[in-house]
């Protein structure tokens, strides 16, 4: 800081005893003393509001002010012929040549923005919005939970459907397995649906890549080359996609956030269902799926049962919630409080 303060009284020093020594103005040397002073401090005031000006405005001011002094000199040149005595023709002249640069200095600093790099790049690049590709496989199309997911309006962009996911659903559906045929008969049924919905652009790709054979490798091959998302529910497609820097959009992974969140001492109402693989277990399911594991509740099959979540466990293939059954837990509770008592009377007796 000191440092700049130096510069700066060199500088005002300078130009003032320059101006004492030239004598711009004819007369006492206090009238060049103070023009020196004035001009300095204006200089010095300017140079204090530029240092915090960005780089790309001054750049932008000094090419505007570049352009507009060329454009005065070519207007200039080009009134030649004019008579130079007229002080009308000089006026017109001294507003050309102060004007143009002016005007250049503060249009260029104000689009000194344009001279960054991300923003002069695209001046030349394709103004429209770009296309937003999302690659259906096979997996979530015989899911067909993404159909409501795009009928909702969640997933944006054009669906492409690959003509040789096509062919594996038709292959799946003319299978003489009845599941399998089933299977696939419902991935076209979906397909179908969703071609029909309003707003909804879905294309048929017919690109293909010979020397991939793995219909998964060719959907990242496909998303490489659209610069696009895959759309899928399979779990080694997702990490295998990841790994060759592809982006994936799992349904799954979809559900699990979309899944309410519950915490341990929470309490539920769920249909115990069936019996636990551990003693004295049962098992109940919440309406998305999630299965609920609750000790104490095996004889409670086929019954509605209020229970206490004790902890909740989060895995890649989705969620557990693990609980007890919440009257059990209150008459072992009110059994332990009990027994003191029982003891307590005997001695009291004594």
């Amino acid at each position: 800081m000191h440092g700049y303060v130096l510069v700066r009284c060199f500088f005002v020093a300078a130009v003032v005893y320059a101006a004492t020594l030239i004598h711009p103005i004819e007369g006492h040397v206090g009238f060049n003393f103070a023009l020196g002073l004035s001009v300095a401090m204006l200089i010095v005031l300017i140079e204090a509001r530029l240092r915090d000006a960005a780089v790309t405005k001054l750049f932008g001011g000094i090419i505007g002010g570049g352009i507009g002094l060329m454009i005065a000199n070519a207007i200039h040149a080009g009134l030649s012929w004019a008579d130079l005595s007229n002080s009308k023709v000089q006026f017109l002249y001294m507003l050309v040549i102060v004007v143009l640069p002016y005007l250049g200095i503060v249009l260029g600093a104000r689009k000194g923005e344009w001279l960054e790099p991300a923003k002069f790049v695209s001046l030349f690049q394709d103004a429209r919005p770009q296309r937003r590709y999302r690659i259906l496989d096979t997996s979530v199309i015989i899911d067909g939970r993404v159909a409501d997911i795009v009928e909702t309006g969640f997933l944006d962009g054009t669906l492409v459907v690959p003509q040789f996911v096509l062919k594996e659903l038709q292959f799946i559906a003319d299978s003489s397995d009845a599941l399998k045929r089933n299977r696939g008969r419902r991935g076209l049924d979906i397909l179908h649906r969703i071609q029909k919905m309003a707003g909804v652009e879905v294309i048929v790709s017919d690109a293909d890549f010979p020397h991939v054979r793995e219909v998964d490798l060719k959907l990242i091959e496909l998303a490489r080359s659209l610069l696009g998302r895959i759309v899928t529910n399979d779990f080694n497609l997702n990490k295998v996609a990841q790994l060759r820097g592809v982006e994936v959009l799992n349904i799954n992974e979809l559900a699990n956030a979309l899944k309410p969140v519950v915490l341990p001492g929470e309490q539920m109402t769920v249909f115990i269902t069936k019996e636990g693989k551990e003693h004295n277990q049962g098992v109940a399911y919440l309406d998305d799926g999630t299965m609920v594991v609750v000790d104490n509740a095996r004889s409670r099959i086929g019954r509605n049962l209020d229970i206490v979540v004790t902890s909740v466990l989060q895995t890649t293939a989705g969620r557990m919630i693990f609980g007890r059954f919440a009257e059990a837990g209150a008459a072992a509770a009110g059994h332990e409080r009990e027994e003191p008592g029982r003891r307590s009377r005997p001695a009291a007796q004594a």
